[in-house]
C-alpha cells in the first residue's frame, strides 16, 4: 500500500522538493503552509498533467504551526482522507534576517519568540497533533542542520529553536512507539539559508524520502541521519 505522508511548511523549499519526492513515489501527500494561495499552488503543480497511473496524490490545506488548533484540524483532515498517517515530516521553519547576521545579543525579543514558537513549539505541536492518527509503524522527521550543535556566528534564535526541535524529536522518540528522528540534509539553497554555495532542495529530497521508508528504524528514532548515511546506505 502507497503511504500517507503529511508535511508542514511544503509550500516551498525543503517541504516542497520532499513533497514532490513522495508523490513521484506514489504517496498520498499532504501539504500545508501559512499561505492558503500558496498551498492550493503547490497542490495543483503536484499534481501537474504529467501525472500517470504510477504517480501519488497531493492534497493541501492551510495550517500555521504557531496554532494546535489549525494542526488539529489539518491531521484529521488528513487522516479523513487517506487514512493513518505513515510519514510526518515537521518541516516548517521561520529565520527572521538573513542567515548569519542576527547576533544572539542583538536579537528583539519578539523575533526570538516567533522564532521559538514556529521552530520548536511548532515542532511539538505538529508530532503531538500527528501522533493520535499516526500509523502502527509511522515515522516522524524532524529537519535540522549544523547550526543546531555548533556555535556560529549571528544565528542568533534560529540556532537555538533548532537545538530544541531536536530535542523535542528525541523526546518524543522516547515516549512513542512511533519512530521519530532528525534528519539534516546539510546547507540547502532555501529563503532561510541563503542561495550561495548550496545544495537544491530536488538533490536532498531523496535523503528524507530514504529516511523515512528504508533507514533501519533504530538508526533513526532518537538519533540523526545525515548526508553521511544516506550515501553510505545507497551507494
Amino acid at each position: 500500500m502507497d503511504p500517507t505522508v503529511a508535511i508542514t511548511g511544503a509550500t516551498s523549499g525543503i517541504g516542497r522538493a520532499v513533497a514532490e519526492a513522495f508523490v513521484d513515489e506514489g504517496a498520498f501527500v499532504a501539504v500545508s503552509g501559512r499561505d492558503g494561495d500558496a498551498v492550493d499552488r503547490t497542490v495543483a503543480e503536484l499534481n501537474g498533467t504529467e501525472a500517470d497511473e504510477s504517480t501519488g496524490v497531493a492534497w493541501g490545506a492551510r495550517a500555521d504551526v504557531r496554532d494546535e488548533f489549525d494542526l488539529e484540524r489539518f491531521f484529521e483532515r488528513v487522516a479523513r482522507e487517506a487514512g493513518p498517517i505513515d510519514i510526518a515530516v515537521a518541516n516548517a521553519a521561520v529565520l527572521h534576517g538573513a542567515p548569519g547576521e542576527r547576533a544572539t545579543d542583538d536579537t528583539a525579543y519578539a523575533e526570538y519568540d516567533d522564532t521559538m514558537r514556529t521552530n520548536a513549539r511548532g515542532v511539538f505541536a505538529t508530532i503531538r497533533e500527528a501522533t493520535p492518527h499516526l500509523a502502527d509503524d509511522a515515522r516522524v522527521i524532524v529537519p535540522s542542520g549544523s547550526a543546531a550543535r555548533e556555535s556560529r556566528p549571528g544565528m542568533g534564535a534560529y540556532a537555538v529553536s533548532k537545538a530544541a526541535a531536536e530535542a523535542v524529536a528525541r523526546g518524543f522518540a522516547a515516549d512513542l512507539d512511533a519512530t521519530v528522528g532528525v534528519v539534516d540534509p546539510g546547507l540547502v539553497a532555501t529563503d532561510l539559508t541563503g542561495k550561495e554555495r548550496a545544495r537544491a532542495p530536488e538533490s536532498v529530497a531523496p535523503l528524507f524520502v530514504w529516511a523515512a521508508t528504508e533507514a533501519p528504524a533504530e538508526d533513526l528514532n532518537g538519533e540523526r541521519l545525515g548526508l553521511r548515511e544516506w550515501k553510505a546506505a545507497t551507494r
